[in-house]
């Protein structure tokens, strides 16, 4: 081997040894500013108790960021013509499984009482039809029986199924319909009872116009905090934000809460498990899950702004284009006007019906 190639040899291992050792001290910059950034901020919204931080984001500035391109806000007000109600009404019905709102009722009358052992037995196996699912209450016996939850101590009258008539996978349809249908008249033959079935087709027109609500106010709000930098390293930014409060959940999500258990929006940092950084996390609320009165907005703003100072990020859109105040006032009075749609058409954001509906 001659003088050249040895020197030749010589130049390229320098060259790779340089661009490892490179890498890895970014690496290793980005890790230890992650730390940095989480390591003695004490006075933020995020580093306070749940109930102290969602009190203190509700009293934040409202400053919502761009909806995702994929869900269209444009005519916000439109309904269901069939379901459209007085505005400001909200839900009275007792607290029970049942909603004749948003699912199809099915009734079971019985010749004589029956205990609620017999029939929870009897209705274990009937929980779901195709991916609706399927809620039982009973009818007591007495004259002033009422719907309730049914308990195996008690006996009924009557039994009433519901099955929900949409949800974000679409509408009840004839094969899921005509499956409870079967698993019920079973129900009844072994219960000795009376099924009272609705017409298939009054049923489909019921999910359909119901399917049309949801795909119309099915939105979710996102925000981006983007790198300026070097890429943070994710095993370092996923303790952090469990340390700022976000719940770690089994299926890989990052969730802040509300205070009461529920989702108040998540996070996520866009790479696998085989990723070792990220140039980007994302924030994202679900409109229609989350009360207004939860401040879910400001709570997720004001979270993205504080992360971007910690980590020396910027805010951005879904396409990388940065998020200004006149994008941000824009888009609260288009979340405005959705809550008041679904206010007047008493599926209120936040409620059962809407967290079951949007499901």
């Amino acid at each position: 081997m001659t003088d050249l190639n040895l020197s030749l040899w010589g130049a390229g291992l320098a060259l790779i040894l340089v661009v490892v050792i490179y890498n890895f001290w970014q690496e290793y910059k980005a890790k230890k500013k992650v730390q940095r950034a989480f390591g003695d901020h004490k006075d933020d919204v995020l580093m306070k108790s749940d109930s102290e931080a969602v009190a203190g984001n509700a009293l934040a500035e409202r400053q919502e960021p761009r909806f995702d391109d994929t869900v269209p806000l444009a005519d916000t007000q439109a309904q269901p013509e069939s379901r459209s109600k007085a505005p400001g009404r909200t839900e009275t019905r007792p607290v029970v499984p049942v909603d004749e709102f948003i699912d199809c009722i099915i009734s079971m009358d019985f010749e004589n009482p029956v205990r609620g052992d017999k029939i929870l037995a009897e209705i274990q196996s009937v929980r779901i039809a195709g991916n609706k699912p399927i809620h039982f209450v009973g009818v007591g016996s007495g004259e002033q029986a009422q719907r309730e939850t049914i308990t195996h101590s008690s006996s009924y009258s009557q039994l009433i199924a519901g099955v929900q008539l949409v949800n974000r996978s679409g509408p009840l349809n004839e094969l899921e319909y005509s499956e409870l249908v079967m698993k019920l008249r079973g129900v009844a033959d072994n219960l000795n009872a009376f099924l009272d079935v609705p017409d298939m087709k009054h049923v489909m027109d019921s999910g359909r116009d119901l399917s049309l609500f949801v795909s119309e106010h099915d939105a979710q709000l996102s925000v981006n905090v983007q790198t300026k930098g070097a890429p943070w390293d994710i095993s370092t930014l996923l303790a952090a934000m469990e340390k700022l409060g976000f719940d770690n959940r089994p299926d890989g999500r990052l969730v802040m809460l509300d205070g009461e258990g529920g989702a108040l929006f998540t996070l996520a940092v866009n790479g696998s498990l085989a990723d070792q950084v990220t140039s980007r996390i994302t924030l994202l609320l679900d409109v229609p899950c989350v009360s207004p009165v939860r401040g879910g907005f400001a709570a997720m703003v004001s979270c993205a702004k504080s992360l971007a100072l910690r980590l020396g990020g910027t805010l951005v859109d879904d396409g990388g284009a940065a998020i200004d105040d006149v994008t941000l006032a824009q888009i609260q009075e288009q979340v405005e006007l959705f809550y008041s749609a679904m206010q007047a058409a008493e599926i209120p954001a936040g409620s059962t019906r809407a967290v079951r509906i949007f499901s």
